[in-house]
């Protein structure tokens, strides 16, 4: 089969690999229809994480038909339709008891980091009881790729973690596609002000489309005064959704007494916490990283069009132009990508 290969930093490609097989009875084997890259792909891309094995097959993200299953899956069978969850469960753990699905003793964040991953023509999914998710049928094929991952994630962990509530005033700082899914949900909540901060003016236009009362471009505005004029003391929630130090920096400075900082995005390098200034401020700091605990409520929200998920998607490729992908990708603001769907 064909599949996207880690070989080592800036070195991917895409590869003849053989088929996966069933390990255990609890797995399942997907024929994979869609996947996707992400920002965390990228970051692999980079040569950010290291502990990634040479010959790795990427990706954590997808949709597919379910091509075989172990003796011991119950919930689904060959030809079943399902979204690829991001974390993996074995759902009996003492992490998985809690609903800290990313800590599972026997999963977590594994496609694509520690086995092979969904950025291929067909991938084994382990606990697969547990780590997939059937696709109704009133949700697009593509829409649901968007399940996987990056919507659960800006619910949760951007979301969820900030305590987000009716009447708040909240900014989020990073409008790339993790940024946009703490926007779109954040809407469940009733917020009255929702700020989106980045320096791409494409995509401050489609935050609005989505659901941003106000909008800032850091490159032509200085962001602390913008802020004032919206909400003189600071937003009750900022969310950080990058994961550089420019932004944690910013998320530390628009915060008020009693807010919520809640930090989505993927950090590689230390930020300068500035305890000095915030610890007389009762603040609530969260970091994480996604569960999925909430991904069946949000598939019955996206079944029942609560979100406009289609204008996320900016660009298709085939699989065999993977590699063409991940560099529109790593050039998203000249190429104005948001989300692109890989068709394999």
């Amino acid at each position: 089969m064909k599949a996207l290969v880690f070989n080592g930093d800036h070195n991917i490609a895409l590869e003849e690999k053989p088929m996966p097989k069933i390990l255990k009875p609890t797995d399942a084997i997907v024929k994979v229809l869609k996947t996707t890259i992400c920002g965390t792909d990228l970051g692999i891309y980079k040569g950010k994480n290291p502990e990634i094995a040479k010959g790795r097959i990427l990706g954590h993200e997808g949709i597919g038909i379910i091509e075989e299953v172990g003796e011991s899956v119950t919930q689904y069978k060959k030809g079943d339709k399902v979204i690829i969850s991001c974390i993996t469960s074995c759902g009996s753990c003492e992490y998985c008891k809690k609903q800290l699905y990313s800590h599972c003793k026997d999963g977590g964040w594994i496609l694509g980091y520690m086995i092979d991953g969904v950025q291929a023509e067909y991938v084994r999914i382990p606990h697969a009881d547990n780590s997939l998710f059937k696709i109704p049928a009133t949700i697009d094929d593509e829409v649901a790729v968007l399940l996987s991952d990056i919507l659960p994630t800006g619910h949760e962990i951007g979301v969820q973690y900030g305590n987000v509530k009716p009447g708040d005033t909240i900014a989020i700082v990073g409008a790339g596609p993790v940024g946009m899914s703490v926007l779109l949900t954040s809407q469940f909540y009733s917020p009255s002000i929702i700020i989106a901060i980045d320096t791409d003016e494409n995509r401050l236009k489609l935050a609005k489309e989505l659901g941003a009362t106000h909008t800032i471009n850091p490159a032509a505005e200085n962001v602390i005064d913008a802020i004032k004029k919206i909400s003189e003391e600071g937003v009750d929630v900022a969310i950080e959704a990058v994961g550089i130090p420019a932004t944690w920096n910013i998320c530390q400075e628009i915060v008020k007494p009693g807010g919520h900082l809640a930090n989505v995005g993927v950090h590689g390098v230390k930020v300068d916490f500035e305890i000095q200034k915030l610890w007389i401020k009762n603040l609530t700091i969260t970091t994480g990283l996604v569960n999925t605990n909430t991904t069946p409520m949000l598939i019955k929200a996206v079944s029942a069009n609560k979100f406009d998920l289609k204008k996320m998607i900016t660009h298709r490729f085939p699989l065999s132009e993977i590699e063409k992908a991940y560099q529109v990708f790593l050039n998203g603001s000249k190429e104005k990508a948001m989300k692109i769907i890989i068709n394999t």
